[in-house]
């Protein structure tokens, strides 16, 4: 159920303004390795506080 949301709400965007979200796509495309990192651990953690509040 919570693979099904994710996909449901990752889709919202390029459903509703395409061109914003090839314009942001193109902008991380340009990202460092580091950076790329980054977002994906601060990622990771609010998803994790938000199963924690959840609870």
């Amino acid at each position: 159920m919570a693979v099904a949301l994710m996909f449901v709400i990752e889709g919202v965007l390029p459903f509703l303004v395409p061109s914003v979200w090839r314009e942001a796509f193109r902008r991380i495309t340009q990202f460092t390795d580091g950076q790329i990192r980054f977002f994906g651990l601060s990622s990771m953690l609010l998803g994790l506080v938000l199963l924690f509040l959840a609870k």
